[in-house]
């Protein structure tokens, strides 16, 4: 007997996020990056604007290139799903827009002549999250140490040597915002 395979839509938020930063990409590209700047961006612009509130949480969609779009997406897609079948979608993507704000009010205020988009904050914070993944009360994972002093040891020494056009600063304070709550979701649950 032959079993039929059916294609399951198992991570929503992480499937959402990748779709929809698709169709910005395309949208970028097709508009000359018109509706990036619009939408999917991050600057400094009036705090009574809906669009700098809107585009605090939107610049995560947004990306520079193709390059930067399948970088992103990959870590997305590979630790989205284990991270929403361990936390549930909600609070998945409770951790996303918290990343997305906090990369955002950050570059608001240090970086006034910087626009920010991508889901590089989001990608730092998954990787911290899921280095908790096996996290037990009293016990700080070696893996976690070890995470972070890989990853974001080498955005402050890539942010402090080298000059590109990429924001270690949101690299950091997404690996930040995903300690952080990795550590505080593990604990109010045990």
């Amino acid at each position: 007997m032959k079993r039929k395979i059916k294609i399951k839509y198992n991570a929503p938020v992480t499937l959402c996020i990748v779709g929809i930063s698709f169709a910005a990409t395309i949208l970028n590209y097709i508009s000359r990056g018109a509706i990036g700047r619009a939408l999917f961006m991050t600057y400094r612009s009036s705090l009574l604007s809906p669009m700098t509130w809107l585009r605090a949480f939107t610049h995560i969609f947004g990306h520079a290139d193709w390059s930067h779009f399948v970088g992103n997406m990959s870590y997305l897609l590979l630790l989205g799903p284990m991270l929403e079948e361990k936390y549930s979608s909600p609070t998945l993507a409770g951790v996303v827009a918290i990343t997305a704000v906090v990369t955002s009010l950050v570059n608001y205020i240090f970086f006034p002549s910087v626009a920010l988009c991508g889901a590089s904050g989001v990608v730092f914070a998954f990787i911290l999250l899921s280095s908790f993944t096996s996290f037990h009360e009293g016990e700080l994972p070696v893996t976690f140490i070890l995470v972070a002093v890989f990853y974001v040891g080498q955005q402050i020494f890539d942010g402090l040597t080298v000059r590109d056009n990429i924001s270690n600063t949101s690299h950091i304070l997404g690996g930040i915002v995903g300690g952080f709550l990795g550590y505080g979701l593990n604990m109010k649950s045990k």
